[in-house]
């Protein structure tokens, strides 16, 4: 009788030993999203800002031809990271991940001569604690998120084109609403982007080399998230030198 009392006991302490372990699984397998994200963000903050120090290369990058081939660099990069990264390593992928910050950090590197130092500090700091909450929110949330992720990658298409039309148009009216519904967009991306790895993780299982594979992935598109939640704002927000 006293065997056959203490075996739930057993067996519950065998399911709190498997949640623990999921969970300090998925605890590191976010922690390494987040700090390959962070150390991407860096690196394109540092390469903008010591390349808008030189204006030889600031002239030569967006003053020449060659300016197409650093806009569309990074594009680049995101379809053959996203074609070729379950055939990489995690190292690889991640040294990809890295040089693709880079390059646009070069790219960006416009924002220090088109908005004041302080202006870009300041919104980097409001766009650093909404990515905050919102990644904090898609974390724990009981509700499904899907449907909305899908209602905002069809936004996305839609402010893509929009933008791509007020290129020809340059309306003030039609960039102020772009900006607005950016915002909007990368927040809900965000929160759903964030919940769409956490429950990534659970797919994977045991794979580590899956799950660091799936964790660049995951940094590069947190990492969108963020740098385009950042841009829109600083539309709002940021002080024009000019």
């Amino acid at each position: 009788m006293n065997d056959f009392n203490r075996a739930p006991n057993r067996t519950m302490t065998g399911v709190q030993t498997m949640d623990t372990s999921v969970d300090a699984g998925l605890r590191t397998f976010m922690l390494g999203i987040y700090n390959n994200m962070s150390i991407g963000l860096a690196i394109t903050g540092l390469v903008a800002f010591f390349a808008s120090q030189s204006q030889p290369l600031m002239q030569m990058v967006h003053g020449t031809p060659l300016r197409w081939v650093v806009m569309l660099a990074p594009l680049g990069f995101v379809i053959y990271l996203s074609a070729r990264v379950m055939k990489m390593s995690p190292g690889t992928a991640r040294m990809w991940f890295f040089a693709f910050s880079a390059v646009m950090g070069l790219s960006l590197s416009y924002i220090f001569l088109a908005y004041t130092g302080l202006s870009i500090v300041k919104v980097f700091f409001i766009t650093a604690a909404s990515f905050g909450a919102l990644s904090l929110w898609g974390y724990t949330t009981k509700k499904n998120l899907s449907a909305m992720g899908s209602f905002m990658m069809m936004g996305l298409f839609g402010l893509i084109i929009a933008m791509v039309v007020n290129l020809f148009l340059k309306s003030s009216a039609m960039d102020f609403a772009i900006s607005a519904i950016g915002v909007v967009v990368f927040a809900g991306l965000t929160a759903w982007d964030t919940q769409r790895l956490k429950h990534s993780y659970y797919q994977i299982g045991a794979n580590a080399e899956m799950a660091g594979r799936v964790a660049i992935m995951g940094a590069l598109s947190l990492y969108l998230d963020f740098l385009n939640l950042f841009l829109f704002l600083l539309r709002f927000m940021g002080g024009s030198r000019g």
